[in-house]
């Protein structure tokens, strides 16, 4: 509480300090002060209540990842979204009604625009592998090909999305490798095979977790193929945004900003771009105006969808965005700040390191080294798929197992550790695997 505040509540009280508000308590019964610890933030709070919960229910570990994270969700969040006028948020179609509604979306896209780099956001897809469509049909629209390169070392489910969006394009979906060894993307199979690309996407960090740092200067050998960048957002805190280093689009899931598990869904989409390929964007953009009066007011600036226009002249067909979930990441990234979303970030990559130093045994490693974020690819003597579903009677939820969408990695999982760790958790899990491995 400021000074000034004290001051003006014992002004009105009629008194000179504060210690005139327990003359009426003998002396001898005073203290000078109360013997309480250093406070705990709040997550260190909630992590603290549920462990005191846990003695009356087994409540599972997750370190199951790939996309979707067991990630701390601030009280603020739900606490916001609770609001009657936001839980049943939708497109605002009687927009110049809506400008309670229209002023979120708008933060959004700023605060997002700001942490990716990139001139226009837009106002959210589905989930990160819709983004990822809408963004290769983007590519086909800025430039001739007749392929779009994606990493073979990513998720199965978002490649069965994008082939599912290109159908009927003329476009197909091309490969190109990665390194066993390393883990790394094969960047020179990727330009040796961009000539003739409408379009080439990378992931930052990798599925496998990586940090790739031959992205920073692809924009360049590209040349005109447009680069679209998957990005995790959270990891953007601590790691140069996809705009500055030439991204022409972005896309991913916002999940990781203060989204609950949700049983795997609803996501959030993110989709942004560079502002000469605006009007190669599908969805909405939301803007700022000033109304008859000269008053500030906000505005839909841009709906390149089939409900608003021409089917033939529409971008898209996607019917609606994920307005609730925005809101959400919005409140998420406005209560934590740059330090907060700072500390996350760091927290996640100090937590990945102690997984990548501590989980070392005779049966068990991590395939990978170098620096990365949130995954970690773990290679076992077992079958990873038995591994996983023993660990469930710990109740632990183990990482995805790897065999059969990579068969190069022999007996490899992926598995994510994200802030909520505990260095104490890393360690259980490294006990329970000892036994059971």
């Amino acid at each position: 509480m400021h000074t000034s505040d004290i001051s003006e509540m014992l002004d009105f009280l009629g008194i000179g300090d504060v210690e005139e508000l327990f003359k009426d308590i003998p002396e001898r019964f005073r203290i000078k002060s109360l013997d309480i610890p250093p406070g705990l933030s709040e997550m260190e709070v909630i992590a603290y209540l549920k462990n005191l919960s846990s003695m009356n229910s087994r409540t599972a570990r997750c370190f199951l990842g790939a996309g979707i994270y067991d990630v701390f969700i601030p009280s603020i969040v739900m606490e916001v979204l609770r609001r009657s006028e936001l839980y049943t948020s939708y497109t605002p179609y009687q927009s110049e009604m809506s400008q309670g509604l229209l002023q979120l979306i708008f933060e959004y896209q700023s605060l997002m625009s700001e942490l990716t780099g990139m001139e226009v956001i837009n106002a959210s897809m589905y989930d990160g592998s819709s983004a990822l469509g809408e963004g290769a049909l983007m590519c086909t629209r800025i430039r001739e090909g007749s392929y779009f390169l994606i990493p073979r070392a990513m998720a199965p489910w978002k490649k069965s999305v994008l082939r599912n969006y290109l159908q009927g394009t003329g476009t197909i979906v091309r490969e190109y490798g990665f390194d066993p060894q390393t883990g790394k993307s094969d960047f020179n199979e990727l330009l040796s095979s961009s000539k003739d690309a409408c379009g080439v996407y990378v992931e930052m960090p990798g599925f496998f977790g990586l940090y790739e740092e031959e992205i920073l200067d692809l924009k360049e050998s590209l040349g005109n193929v447009p680069l679209v960048v998957g990005v995790n957002p959270s990891s953007l805190a601590t790691t140069v945004p996809p705009g500055d280093y030439g991204a022409d689009i972005v896309v991913g899931d916002g999940q990781s900003l203060g989204l609950g598990l949700n049983f795997g869904g609803p996501l959030l989409g993110i989709l942004g771009c560079r502002k000469e390929y605006v009007r190669k964007m599908p969805g909405r953009l939301v803007g700022l105006t000033t109304d008859s009066e000269g008053r500030r007011a906000f505005c839909l600036t841009l709906q390149a969808r089939e409900q608003h226009i021409r089917r033939a002249k529409a971008n898209s067909n996607i019917c609606t965005n994920q307005t609730l979930l925005a809101i959400a990441a919005m409140v998420y990234i406005a209560a934590m700040g740059p330090e907060g979303m700072r500390e996350v970030a760091n927290r996640t990559e100090e937590n990945r390191a102690s997984a990548v130093e501590l989980l070392r045994s005779e049966r068990f490693h991590p395939r990978f080294s170098g620096p990365g974020y949130n995954e970690v690819v773990l290679e076992t003597e077992r079958n990873p798929s038995e591994i996983f579903n023993e660990l469930l009677r710990y109740s632990i939820i183990g990482g995805l197992p790897l065999n059969t969408m990579f068969p190069e990695l022999g007996n490899s999982s992926l598995w994510a550790f994200n802030e909520v760790m505990q260095r104490a958790d890393i360690e259980s899990l490294m006990s329970v695997l000892e036994e059971i491995v």
